[in-house]
């Protein structure tokens, strides 16, 4: 602790000199990138609508018969992201290493076991440590830490292997109604924040400038595929905001996480796919995005990624596969006897992988089938109050950490 405590203070001495040299004080620094914000009328209202949104998805998950479970921040496993990150902070205690929590992807689905359990949720921390701008531009959807509202459904349908391989059109009419199910869910919670925002923060949405639409079910759709031949790779969610006149919109078919499900995937006599040849069709994944609406003019902003969530992989030969092609792993699971012989190469992985492999006494697998997503709440609440008033993510958070704001974070 001694220790801690001397390193940080000297980095924060050699932070004051160098303000100092620049003919600034530490007084000055902390009145204008901390205290004006804490004072501000934006903060408050942002804060109040904040509040309302949180408030409306709790109830409503409630509602819907989902049980909350308890946070997890440390463990020996977390998600390892398809996106680069600077590191991945790991902190020693009792003789053994754990990790910061990317997001609780796999702490939801092992919390899906008992199958009495309708789903869970869960607002989430999340830190990840994101790679500064080359060009130290604000990001507004990047934070080091963060909150998300993690949510996973079971969807108890008891597919097996042999269905995986040997029936695969009763396999996609199931996971095609499981994804209007899922992406339903979503847009009750949406539609649920917004009613709550519209009748408890009318006064708030108008200091800010920005109207906020109550949208309609089911909210546009478009296919990855399609987005990006029409307008290319990198900025086909901009444009799409741009073709559609709802607020609220869904990109689905991204081919990304591990966990996200591809089927088909694996192919009968130990055979798979051809990657040329998967589509949008064949990824069971969905973004919600969204835009601000400016108050005065009608004027749209820029659409913006709030959720991301899937079908999830739910079978263990698929969920290894997925894994080491993905490059998590170096190598598959060998179990045996009870035990993984080569647990040391796998990881935090073994003993979740070893979950994966159990079956019941009847010889059917324990792992759940599950659905899922998780909803940024900062990236949220940025994306439908961005205007004239609020122009950065680090507006509508009192300890927002972008890593293009600060070169040291002092709270």
């Amino acid at each position: 602790m001694e220790d801690n405590i001397k390193k940080i203070g000297e980095s924060l001495y050699r932070f004051q000199s160098a303000i100092n040299e620049s003919g600034s004080t530490m007084e000055d620094y902390i009145r204008e990138h901390y205290l004006n914000k804490w004072m501000s009328d934006e903060l408050y209202h942002a804060s109040a609508i904040r509040t309302s949104f949180i408030n409306a998805a709790t109830q409503f998950m409630i509602s819907e018969g989902l049980f909350n479970i308890e946070r997890v921040m440390l463990s020996i496993i977390t998600d390892p992201l398809a996106h680069d990150i600077e590191h991945t902070p790991s902190i020693p205690y009792k003789g053994h290493t754990y990790l910061t929590t990317h997001s609780m992807i796999y702490s939801k689905f092992l919390a899906c076991s008992n199958p009495n359990i309708r789903g869970i949720f869960v607002d989430s921390p999340n830190i990840r440590l994101e790679i500064e701008s080359p060009m130290r531009l604000q990001r507004g959807r990047y934070l080091a830490d963060f909150s998300q509202l993690d949510v996973e459904l079971r969807r108890n349908r008891g597919l097996t292997l042999d269905d995986y391989y040997y029936n695969s059109k009763k396999v996609t009419e199931i996971l095609n109604e499981d994804m209007k199910k899922i992406m339903n869910f979503f847009e009750k919670m949406i539609i649920a924040g917004c009613e709550e925002i519209n009748k408890k923060n009318a006064d708030s949405l108008k200091k800010l400038g920005v109207v906020l639409e109550v949208p309609k079910s089911p909210f546009p759709a478009y296919p990855k595929d399609d987005c990006v031949r029409k307008y290319g790779p990198r900025v086909f969610e901009e444009k799409v905001g741009e073709e559609t006149a709802s607020q609220f919109f869904w990109i689905t078919g991204l081919l990304r996480e591990n966990y996200d499900l591809v089927y088909p995937y694996l192919l009968p006599h130990e055979k798979k796919v051809d990657m040329e040849k998967i589509s949008s069709s064949n990824i069971f994944n969905y973004d919600i995005c969204a835009k601000s609406i400016d108050a005065n003019t009608g004027k749209h902003s820029s659409a913006k990624e709030i959720l991301s969530g899937a079908i999830r992989e739910w079978l263990f030969e698929p969920i290894i596969e997925r894994i080491c092609d993905n490059k998590v792993l170096p190598a598959r699971p060998i179990i045996k006897d009870g035990n993984i012989e080569n647990i040391n190469e796998l990881g935090g992985y073994g003993p979740f992988l070893y979950f994966a492999s159990m079956k019941d006494a009847d010889g059917k697998p324990l792992f759940p089938e599950t659905m899922g997503g998780g909803i940024g709440v900062e990236r949220t609440l940025y994306a439908i109050l961005r205007g004239e008033k609020i122009k950065k993510i680090d507006d509508i958070t009192f300890f927002g950490k972008n890593p293009d704001s600060h070169p040291l974070y002092l709270f």
